[in-house]
């Protein structure tokens, strides 16, 4: 009796393990297996052409590039933008040491001022000999005409005459001090119209708008004339340079449509045209 009982308890745990792994057996074959339901993907008919797709790795570039950098050796002293800024045509970018060109300039301004004074006095000084002569010449009319009256010496007239002389010489002096004084006066404001246009190409100004793709020096960098400081694009004339394997540029033509998208986990989707 005890032996019937032992081998009915096996069965009945045998049963019990075996009518689940039963279960998930016929579960699986019903999901995943060959019994499982075939997926059908249901779509509207359309009429359309069909065009190859391609796909390609390219870089941007940009047909007009501006780099702006110094006309003389110079050290950077400051530079007010960042990669990717967007900037506008005859906006300050940055500035190279001046050094010196400030004092310069003050220097050459007060330089100028002293000309202008020389200049007004020899103005003043052609003024005073013009009225000596004027003066001189009426003296020496009058005592032409009093010399054969004998209302004066032969003396007096030589005297006359002699004065005369003297102040066309000062007047001719005079003037030539005025055109010296002038000449100075231009020289000076040469030079300094020359310092302000060195002090003047010291600033890093955007020729055009555009987009900042480059900064290639920082402030305290030395650079030597015509040396790069900051790199602008026209990013209205941008275009994709892209390489397509051979086998498959079969349906490569001008004008389609293209998708573009950027590399990296900033990168975004945006249209184009090929050409």
């Amino acid at each position: 009796m005890k032996k019937r009982l032992s081998e009915h308890g096996r069965k009945l745990a045998l049963i019990a393990v075996l009518a689940p792994l039963s279960a998930l057996f016929i579960y699986v074959a019903l999901r995943s297996g060959p019994l499982a339901p075939v997926p059908v993907t249901v779509a509207t008919v359309e009429t359309r052409s069909i065009t190859p797709a391609l796909f390609g790795v390219g870089t941007v570039e940009a047909r007009y590039t501006y780099r702006i950098g110094p006309t003389v050796a110079g050290r950077v002293k400051r530079v007010d933008v960042h990669v990717g800024d967007s900037v506008r045509s005859g906006q300050l970018l940055g500035e190279m040491d001046p050094v010196d060109l400030d004092e310069r300039v003050v220097g050459q301004e007060a330089a100028l001022k002293r000309a202008e004074a020389a200049v007004l006095a020899a103005e003043a000084q052609v003024r005073d000999n013009s009225a000596r002569l004027s003066y001189a010449d009426a003296q020496a009319k009058r005592y032409e005409k009093l010399l054969p009256t004998g209302a004066i010496s032969q003396s007096a007239f030589d005297a006359t005459r002699q004065e005369l002389q003297v102040a066309e010489a000062g007047l001719a002096s005079a003037g030539a001090n005025l055109n010296a004084a002038l000449q100075e006066k231009a020289r000076v404001r040469s030079e300094r119209g020359g310092i302000a246009k060195q002090r003047a190409n010291l600033r890093l100004v955007a020729p055009v708008d555009g987009l900042v793709a480059a900064r290639e020096a920082d402030p305290g960098t030395t650079l030597v004339a015509g040396q790069s400081v900051i790199e602008i694009i026209d990013p209205k004339s941008l275009w994709i340079n892209t390489r397509f394997n051979q086998l498959g540029s079969s349906g490569l033509r001008l004008g389609p449509r293209a998708l573009l998208r950027r590399s990296g986990a900033s990168g975004g989707a945006f249209g184009g045209r090929g050409d």
